[in-house]
Parts: structure tokens; C-alpha cells; sequence
């Protein structure tokens, strides 16, 4: 049996050494190994972790409960069909319990098994046909050990008998093996322990320069000041949060002020909007998961509530977690405990949740889109955050502050707004409340033309009932007969009320496309063409997000 060269052994034994990634180390072994002169097939399974036990088939031969041999790597190929055996969940022998069969016994005696010559009928082989069909006459079986604590075994099926020495080199390699596997375990570690500060950095960054932006909730009517008092209540507890309100009335910023007044306040506050996440993702973005988990998780990745740990998750928009995920969702809030996909271990958890919809709950209950016990769950201290229509008094100073920061961010000399024009905008509705407010604002300052914005303005507004009577309709059923101008205009204005409706989200059921029923490729071909992008807020990316379940 030649396993390989010694120029090849060389090469190998330099490669592992470079290696950071455990998974890299294995299937550089398995090739290298399993593409040699003479080899069948290379397999290494690795000593881990397993809660499985009480459902194991292989449980009565066990020596060691708890920890068990998982294969991890194989490669080869069948000289019968011309399969490539790169299969490991799914494969026979996947898990190993110490002291069963050779593999096992390799492990549990920390010895290496050598069968120079195979006749076929030995107890031990599982499927002599198999043997007989592949041609393997020979087996080699070490265990792979760094620092006299035994990880795993590698196993070798030959279709040439073991040369002399073939032993030892093998030996020779399975010790780089064990310390390669060893030293990408601690480089995975550290790019995690690294990763998960980067992105805590990268959300203390972003709320920094809110913070610098928008700081505390302003206003002076009775409904502030009501919800500031509550804000300094819960703040200093525990206790999880539900804000309700309608979209845009600042349900953000009022679970920050939780967060800012809490004992958690040098610690991260993370914040999902729930409805911008993939049905499909749902899982994987809130707990994390394992590299090879499935398609695409080319790496490990944490989930939310382990980049949260110690601090604070809000979680926007609630009500559009699937059904399916609220029951692991209330798991990690009643005992601290979740899982990444595709990984077996439980982990755990120290956050403060706050939640925020704008949606009926009690009626999502009653459409079994919603769990009852997750509701009563969620609301141990409900907060209601009041319309722009129910803090009329509180336009002026709104409207002040924006201009104030929007100026400065733009370089303008800050100006104020008429008192025959700051009425109109109190007279308005806002249905987009807050965040309208804002945007249209911004939009204000962008054009330098405050008259102008408020005529534009105009057009979202609806005709008054005593108005629609006295007016005469056309057939058509058309109020008001506009000139081509006003039409493109409409048009734009029309565009710009979706998108701040659906927080300039382009792509997805939610999407601005979609309320406009337009394919999303049309909406962004008629922003570019009406030279919308510049009306952008600056708190959003111009990578409109692509939702892989969009069909418009």
C-alpha cells in the first residue's frame, strides 16, 4: 500500500500547517490521502458532544455516554460505478460510539489497528460485498492525538496490501492531522470572539450617530409626557417590553430610551425588523448557524441573540415571525437556551427583549397567526406609543428639530417655518406620522422651496367630504382635471409616499413595489428617471435588499 510520495507528504504536511478552518483541514486530508495510488477510501470522524444518546440505536454498546465519534471527512471512488464517497450524515457508520467496532476501539484504546490483508469474512467488516466489489485488501486505523488528548480517527481502505513502514507514516501524519484540527478550533474561536465584536461595533456605530441625530423623544403634550414617565419605570427593570403603535410613531426610539436608561446601557442594543427577514432565514439570522447547515452557510455564522448576549434585542415588527419560530422564540425567553441550525449543543443566552408591532396581536391570535402563550409572554409591560394626529402640539417643535439637523447635515442656514404654513402641516393627517414628518421635512430642506413642499403635500392629502360634494365628477369619475406637469408630479409624489410607507424597501411582499403593483426593476427604472435617489434619507443603503421569494 502506497499512501503517498514522500514530495507529496511534504506538501501535505506544509498545507496543513497553514490551514484556519477545521473543515479545511479535513477535506485537504481526505483528498490528498484519497486520491493516492492504491486508496479506496479515507475517512475521519472526530470525538464530540452528542445529547442524542437516549435515542441512539448503538446506545447498549456505548462505554462512554455523552460523547461519541462523528464522521466529519470522507473521500473516495468506487471503481465499480464511479461514485465519489463524500457523503457523511448520510452515510453508513456516521456516528461511532467509543469502543465499537475497530473505529471505535481505536479511539477508546488510543492504539492504531493495522489489517495488512483482508480475507472477507472477518467479523468485524459490515459489508463483505462491498469490500469484495471495491477489491479492498487492506485497512489502516490511527488515532489522531494532540497533546495526549485523543480528537478522532483516521481510517484508510486500500485496494493494495500495507507496505512496510506505511505504518509509521501514516502515524507521522495523523500527528500533524490532530495538532492542524487543534490549532483551526482556536483560529475559529478567535475570528468568532472578533466577529462578534465587529458587529457589535458596527450597531454601537450606527446608534451613535443616531443618537448624535435624534437625541431623546421630543415633545410636551400629554401623551410624551405620559410615555416618558413609563420609559422611566420599566427602564430600571427586567421585565420585557411590547410597544404598540402605528407605523412610523417612533417605536424605535422609544425602546432605545429603555435600553439607554437600563442597567444594560454599555452593553449592545441590537434591533431586527422582522419583516425585512426571508421566511426561510428566520431561524439562522435569530440563532445563528453551523457551517455546511445548508446551501450557502459556507461558514459559522452567530444569530442575534448571541451578538445580543448581555444586552438588549429589539425586535421590530413581531407580528411577522412565522409561526412555526415563536415557539423557540419563547423557549430562549422562558429558559435562556437556543440552538444554531445545524448544530446539536444548546447555548445560552443572557438578553432583555423588547418588542414592537404595529399589528392587532389579539387578532393575530384569534387567526392562529400569532401564539396566545407568546403574547402574555411578550407583554409583562406594554407601552402604546401615541399618533402624530394624537400630539398635534408637538408638530412645531418636531418640525424645528428636523430642520435644525437636516441643515446641518446638508450645510443650509437653518430657517423657520411661517406660522400660516406651520398650521397647514398641523392640519395635516400624517398617516406616516413621525417618519413622514421627517422625510418630507428633509425633503424641504433638500429643495430650499417650503411653499413648494407644502403644495406637493397637498396632493397626498385627500378631498374633503364637503369638497367632493360641491365639485362636479367627470364620467371617469376625476375630481380635478390636472395638466401633464401635475400628472408626472402626482406620479412622483405617489412613489415617495410608497416608499417612505415601506421605509424605502424596493423588493418582497412589503415592498414599495408591491404596494404600487409594479415590478420592482419598473420602480427603480422610474426613480432613476424622476432622479428620486437623491431624496433618500441618509439612514438608508442604496443596495436595495433583494427578497429571494419575490415573484413581481
Amino acid at each position: 500500500m502506497i499512501i503517498l510520495g514522500n514530495r507529496d507528504i511534504k506538501t501535505l504536511l506544509l498545507e496543513l500547517a497553514q490551514q484556519q478552518a477545521v473543515e479545511e483541514v479535513l477535506s485537504l486530508v481526505v483528498k490528498s490521502l484519497g486520491t493516492a495510488r492504491d486508496s479506496a477510501l479515507v475517512r475521519i470522524w472526530l470525538l464530540e458532544p452528542d445529547d442524542g444518546c437516549p435515542t441512539c440505536v448503538d446506545k447498549a454498546v456505548c462505554a462512554s455516554r455523552g460523547h461519541c465519534l462523528h464522521l466529519k471527512a470522507s473521500y473516495g471512488q468506487s471503481r465499480v460505478d464511479g461514485q465519489i464517497w463524500t457523503q457523511t450524515e448520510q452515510s453508513n457508520f456516521y456516528r461511532f460510539p467509543l469502543g465499537y467496532r475497530k473505529v471505535g476501539a481505536i479511539a477508546m484504546t488510543n492504539n492504531p489497528l493495522e489489517v495488512s490483508h483482508i480475507e472477507g469474512n472477518e467479523d468485524w467488516i459490515a459489508s463483505p460485498a462491498w469490500m469484495k466489489a471495491e477489491g479492498i485488501v487492506s485497512f489502516a486505523g490511527q488515532p489522531l492525538v494532540c497533546r495526549g488528548e485523543t480528537i478522532g480517527v483516521i481510517a484508510l481502505f486500500s485496494r493494495a496490501t500495507l507496505a512496510q513502514g506505511a505504518m509509521e507514516m501514516l502515524r507521522m501524519v495523523a500527528d500533524h492531522i490532530a495538532y492542524a484540527i487543534t490549532n483551526a478550533r482556536l483560529f475559529e474561536i478567535s475570528r468568532s470572539i472578533t466577529l462578534r465584536k465587529e458587529l457589535e461595533n458596527a450597531h454601537l456605530r450606527e446608534e451613535l450617530y443616531e443618537a448624535r441625530q435624534f437625541t431623546g423623544i421630543i415633545g410636551e403634550s400629554a401623551a410624551i409626557k405620559e410615555i416618558r414617565e413609563q420609559i422611566f419605570i420599566v427602564s430600571k427593570t427586567e421585565a420585557t417590553v411590547l410597544i404598540q403603535g402605528a407605523s412610523g410613531t417612533g417605536k424605535e426610539l422609544v425602546a432605545h430610551e429603555v435600553h439607554k436608561h437600563s442597567q444594560r446601557k454599555n452593553n449592545p442594543f441590537i434591533k431586527i425588523n422582522c419583516a425585512a427577514i426571508p421566511h426561510h432565514l428566520f431561524e439562522s439570522e435569530f440563532f445563528g448557524h453551523v457551517k455546511g447547515a445548508f446551501t450557502g452557510a459556507i461558514n459559522d455564522r452567530m444569530g442575534f441573540f448571541q451578538i445580543a448576549d448581555g444586552g438588549t434585542l429589539f425586535l421590530d415588527e413581531i407580528a411577522e415571525i412565522p409561526l412555526e419560530l415563536q415557539g423557540k422564540l419563547l423557549r430562549v425567553l422562558q429558559e435562556g437556551e437556543f440552538r444554531r441550525v445545524g448544530e446539536e449543543k444548546n447555548r445560552h443566552t443572557d438578553i432583555r427583549l423588547i418588542a414592537a408591532t404595529n399589528k392587532d396581536l389579539k387578532a393575530a391570535i384569534q387567526k392562529q397567526t400569532f401564539r396566545d402563550d407568546l403574547y402574555y409572554r411578550l407583554q409583562v409591560f406594554p407601552l402604546t406609543v401615541p399618533s402624530l394626529k394624537e400630539r398635534e402640539e408637538d408638530i412645531p417643535l418636531l418640525v424645528r428639530h428636523f430642520i435644525r439637523i437636516f441643515c446641518q447635515k446638508n450645510g443650509r442656514n437653518i430657517f423657520d417655518v411661517p406660522e400660516e404654513q406651520m398650521n397647514k402641516l398641523r392640519q395635516y393627517d400624517w398617516p406616516g406620522n413621525i417618519r413622514e414628518l421627517q422625510n418630507f421635512v428633509e425633503r424641504m430642506v433638500i429643495t430650499g422651496r417650503p411653499d413648494q413642499a407644502l403644495a406637493y403635500l397637498a396632493l397626498y392629502e385627500p378631498p374633503r367630504q364637503e369638497e367632493s360634494v360641491q365639485e362636479p365628477r367627470s364620467s371617469f369619475g376625476i375630481h380635478k382635471i390636472l395638466t401633464e406637469k401635475q400628472v408626472r408630479q402626482l406620479e412622483k409624489d405617489n412613489m415617495l409616499a410608497a416608499l417612505e410607507r415601506t421605509n424605502w424597501l424596493i423588493y418582497g411582499s412589503r415592498g414599495a413595489a408591491a404596494l404600487l403593483g409594479m415590478k420592482p426593476t419598473t420602480l427603480i427604472s422610474r426613480l432613476k428617471r424622476f432622479d428620486l435617489y437623491r431624496l433618500r434619507p441618509s439612514s438608508i443603503s442604496t443596495d436595495w435588499p433583494v427578497d429571494p421569494s419575490d415573484t413581481n
